[in-house]
């Protein structure tokens, strides 16, 4: 499939520059509709790439590559804290606190979060002729097949679940990426410590599940731990990161012979807990366990470019690299490794606070971006489908992509006069909102939203925090006290993109 895109210029567009280097910047690109490569790491955090933070203790070469080479991001951000409502923002352009989850996330026996019939980045390219896959951790819900239709899916906390004996793993499993605009997928319903412990193939699971694994831990580390669950007789923890990218390149593979672009969302299981690197890559960082699974992943980004590459497609695919929220890296683990997961930002995944957010966004596309750049441009992981929708020519109805807005500019050496978003609401695990607009940022919060200092413990401080982003990253200095006209006009901004329903 092949097209021109023009690009309207309606009034003068300038060169963006916040964001150096070079790109082909003619008013028409010529477009083979490019194959889209989109890696999702799981608590990655912004200072985990040496690309970004200087002083990091993991060595991440392939990721450095694809930052010398493509566009790093520098002030990329997740619509929320946490994973499951991340995923949503990334899939669908919309706020997850406009769905059924207002805090938290889904577990694996959770049903469907994405609602039936809404529009995905899957659905949208679908209509452009690409092969859309969905390879890796889903979190997003899964409607599971029942024994009995008339019984509960199972009973107890659905955090520690007592009887799965309702549940129907041999049945076919609805309300997945199947029903969301991917032609294929291959996932787990969850994160890599949280059961259900199987592998959902086009809307089955693909292996018997016969055996109830306990919860483990490993003294090593403190993140090497699981719950207890069901397992399938072809899930083994360990090599489940290295599973899926074989799977993925598999795809990338098979690829080659199709005779259409490809989409593949490819969302990792890591470095989120269980840290379990691979015996090769012990020892890779002085980061601990976590630096050398971070290591892992970096790995992952090597293999799938080479894969890229030997099948001829790696020049006109666009290879995307983030994560889904900060890292999850306590002070304690900074003293005792002197790595800063989460860079010079304050908190961690969770937080409404920078270093919840804020995280690594590296986009590579040989055939168009010619050599590195930095660009400080503010965007979102919402802005995806936006995205997709221009670069394919395509009109997001008023009731899809409701708060995703277009990089696609930038992406081809043009930037919009004015910044692309109005402003971004961001939202921890505990339902707590943070406005960003310009350099400045409002939490609605007296802490940190999250786990770094929770609301019941910093009830002592303002309710309100403001800073300025841009002289204080690290948001040590609450301006809400001296700016108050600032603080009310970005509350009220914020309290009408919630009740609105859109922020575009």
């Amino acid at each position: 499939m092949k097209k021109t895109l023009t690009l309207t210029t309606g009034s003068t567009l300038l060169l963006l520059a916040s964001c150096g280097g070079q790109s082909k910047s003619t008013f028409e690109v010529e477009n083979t509709s490019p194959n889209i490569v989109y890696i999702l790491a799981d608590d990655m955090g912004y200072g985990d790439v040496r690309a970004y933070n200087p002083d990091c203790k993991i060595p991440t070469p392939a990721l450095d590559s694809l930052a010398a080479e493509g566009i790093a991001f520098t002030d990329a951000h997740t619509n929320s804290a946490v994973s499951t409502p991340t995923r949503y923002g990334i899939l669908t352009g919309r706020y997850a606190f406009r769905s059924r989850l207002k805090n938290g996330v889904l577990v694996g026996h959770d049903p469907s979060l994405i609602e039936p019939g809404r529009e995905t980045v899957a659905t949208l390219l679908r209509k452009s002729g690409y092969h859309t896959a969905c390879i890796g951790k889903w979190h997003l819900g899964l409607d599971w097949a029942r024994r009995d239709t008339t019984k509960p899916l199972f009973t107890g906390n659905p955090w520690d679940i007592k009887d799965t004996g309702n549940i129907d793993y041999t049945g076919p499993v609805h309300g997945g990426p199947s029903d969301h605009g991917f032609d294929y997928s291959y996932v787990l319903p969850a994160s890599l410590d949280i059961a259900p412990y199987v592998y959902v193939e086009n809307g089955l699971v693909n292996s018997p599940v016969r055996t109830h694994t306990p919860n483990w831990r490993d003294e090593k580390a403190r993140g090497m731990w699981y719950r207890h669950g069901d397992k399938a007789d072809n899930f083994e923890h360990a090599d489940c990161l290295q599973h899926f990218t074989r799977k993925a390149v598999e795809y990338i593979a098979g690829s080659a012979e199709r005779k259409q672009p490809f989409f593949l969302y490819f969302p990792l299981t890591a470095p989120h807990t269980p840290w379990l690197p691979s015996a090769a890559f012990d020892g890779k960082s002085v980061a601990g366990v976590y630096g050398d699974f971070v290591c892992m992943v970096d790995d992952v980004v090597r293999q799938i470019r080479r894969a890229l590459k030997e099948s001829g497609q790696l020049e006109n695919t666009i290879l995307v690299f983030t994560s889904d929220n900060g890292s999850s890296w306590n002070p304690e683990d900074i003293e005792e490794t002197g790595h800063r997961a989460n860079a010079h930002f304050s908190g961690k995944k969770s937080d409404i606070w920078e270093g919840g957010h804020r995280v690594p966004f590296i986009v590579s596309w040989p055939k168009q971006i010619r050599e590195g750049k930095k660009c400080d441009e503010v965007i979102c992981t919402t802005d995806l489908i936006a995205t997709c929708a221009e670069m394919t020519g395509q009109t997001l109805a008023n009731d899809a992509g409701e708060d995703s807005f277009s990089f696609w500019k930038v992406l081809i050496g043009k930037s919009y006069a004015s910044p692309l978003r109005e402003a971004t609401i961001h939202h921890s695990i505990n339902g707590l909102f943070a406005l960003r607009q310009g350099d400045w940022v409002y939490l609605d919060a007296h802490g940190s939203g999250g786990w770094t200092l929770p609301e019941k413990q910093a009830e002592h401080l303002p309710k309100e925090q403001l800073y300025n982003v841009k002289e204080d990253p690290a948001e040590q200095n609450n301006l809400a006290t001296s700016h108050p006209d600032k603080v009310r006009s970005m509350k009220q901004l914020m309290e009408k993109y919630v009740s609105s329903g859109r922020s575009r």
